[in-house]
């Protein structure tokens, strides 16, 4: 298949402010894309701005909250009011959790899942219509190895990654005669990535990760996956081998997996 042209796409991209999505964003208005960005910080996405002011291609802004129908609706109308299509939606957006799960109160789960869920979920869904006007349309996640191999004290985020990606294994066959592609980019965890948004969780609490790339580095390698049509692409060669060994050593994972877990954090025997 040939490659994607990136210069003059129309491209929605979610979770702009920091991290992978402000490196996207700069990455793709610089190889002449025309990007409206989101999130919730509108200061973050004006830095972005005056640092894309002399790119080749042109950035939108429009801030907000994902979790909301409404300011999804309001993206959905710019584009189709703006570029009456959509050539790429980029789900990039998302929100972490560290700890263990029996001592996690009950709106960590729900706000995880919103974020990283049924946020982009319902985005997608109705992006599908200018997705169809778009040019070789595209549906790129970003996913996390966490999405093919949970580990403890991560239990929120990695249930709301694997749902995304059974969820995106099946939209790829449903939207196959539309001529829309799904793709998935399957980083490792970044503090970047992970440690700004973090639920219910002291941001001073430690967390392993395995295989972690800068931002740039990972925006790099999901463009180059939305560029050549990469069905799904986990990044890290650690993540792989995470991936690898859970699949074919289930049993050893879970005992080297137990040993990553702080000591506060295991449960006690009742005296």
């Amino acid at each position: 298949m040939a490659r994607r042209r990136l210069n003059g796409l129309r491209i929605l991209l979610t979770g702009a402010s920091s991290g992978i999505g402000f490196a996207m964003a700069s990455q793709l208005v610089n190889a002449g894309a025309d990007v409206l960005v989101t999130a919730r910080r509108r200061e973050r996405l004006e830095l972005l701005a005056q640092q894309t002011q002399s790119a080749t291609g042109k950035l939108h802004l429009l801030d907000g909250d994902l979790t909301l129908a409404s300011h999804r609706a309001a993206l959905i109308r710019w584009c189709d009011e703006h570029w009456q299509g959509l050539d790429v939606l980029i789900n990039n957006a998302g929100a972490g959790a560290i700890g263990p799960f029996a001592l996690a109160n009950v709106e960590r789960l729900r706000r995880v899942m919103e974020v990283d869920f049924f946020a982009p979920v319902e985005l997608t869904r109705l992006s599908i219509p200018l997705l169809q006007r778009g040019n070789r349309p595209a549906i790129l996640n970003i996913g996390s190895v966490l999405a093919h191999r949970a580990v403890p004290n991560k239990s929120e985020y990695c249930a709301a990654k694997f749902a995304l990606r059974g969820w995106a294994e099946a939209l790829r066959v449903e939207l196959a005669p539309m001529h829309i592609e799904v793709l998935m980019v399957s980083p490792s965890t970044t503090r970047s990535e992970f440690f700004d948004s973090l639920v219910d969780t002291d941001p001073n609490t430690p967390s392993k990760s395995v295989g972690s790339m800068s931002p740039e580095q990972v925006a790099t390698k999901a463009i180059s996956a939305l560029v050549r049509s990469k069905r799904e692409m986990i990044l890290s060669l650690g993540g792989k081998a995470l991936v690898a060994m859970g699949r074919w050593l289930p049993s050893l994972t879970d005992r080297v997996l137990e040993k990553t877990i702080p000591a506060a954090s295991k449960p006690t025997s009742p005296e």
